[in-house]
């Protein structure tokens, strides 16, 4: 819950121009984002031990159109994080759940992070709804189950013919985030 108490504030990021060696000047993101202070959360969730591949049930699975195998491997992005992508074949979307126990959620709040961070509540715990700039085929839902741990869900465009707009992929997010809450909570 710390990150939802010190995220009470309005985060600001703005950098200057930073001129490249070709003479092309790369333009600063500028992200703005209000947070109000989350719910507490109903429990904690440890993430320690747990295979992400294994979080959904292939009935969850089944309702999210997620119809390949699922693919393990670790995401260095988020200090070797277990991670987990899984395909559908039918829609073409991609859903991958990250495991991070190295750090807390308010990783997305810090102001390298530039991002623009919209708070949630995900089966009545604190999350936040994560799109990056300039990356408009994906969205994340950042979900705080544990104190310096989080559930990282990623839901992006797999290369449809018709692209989906990310208010979609954001809802695809939500949902994903949902059912990976409640596996969770069910392996307990």
């Amino acid at each position: 819950m710390i990150a939802f108490a010190v995220a009470s504030s309005l985060v600001s990021c703005t950098a200057t121009p930073v001129e490249k060696t070709d003479g092309h000047v790369d333009e600063p993101l500028s992200v703005t984002t209000t947070f109000a202070p989350g719910p507490p959360r109903p429990s904690e969730i440890r993430l320690d031990g747990v295979d992400p591949c294994t979080v959904l049930s292939p009935d969850q699975l089944r309702q999210l159109s997620l119809d390949l195998p699922p693919s393990g491997y670790v995401e260095s992005g988020f200090g070797n994080a277990k991670a987990c992508s899984i395909r559908s074949g039918i829609s073409g979307n991609v859903v991958r759940l990250a495991l991070v126990t190295v750090e807390g959620v308010g990783v997305w709040l810090d102001e390298n992070a530039q991002v623009d961070a919209r708070p949630l509540t995900i089966a009545g715990f604190p999350a936040m709804t994560v799109r990056t700039p300039g990356l408009d085929q994906l969205c994340n839902v950042e979900v705080d189950v544990a104190n310096g741990q989080f559930l990282d869900v990623m839901f992006r465009d797999g290369g449809n013919a018709q692209k989906l707009p990310q208010d979609a992929l954001c809802l695809g997010a939500q949902r994903a985030a949902e059912a990976a809450v409640a596996g969770l909570l069910q392996r307990r």
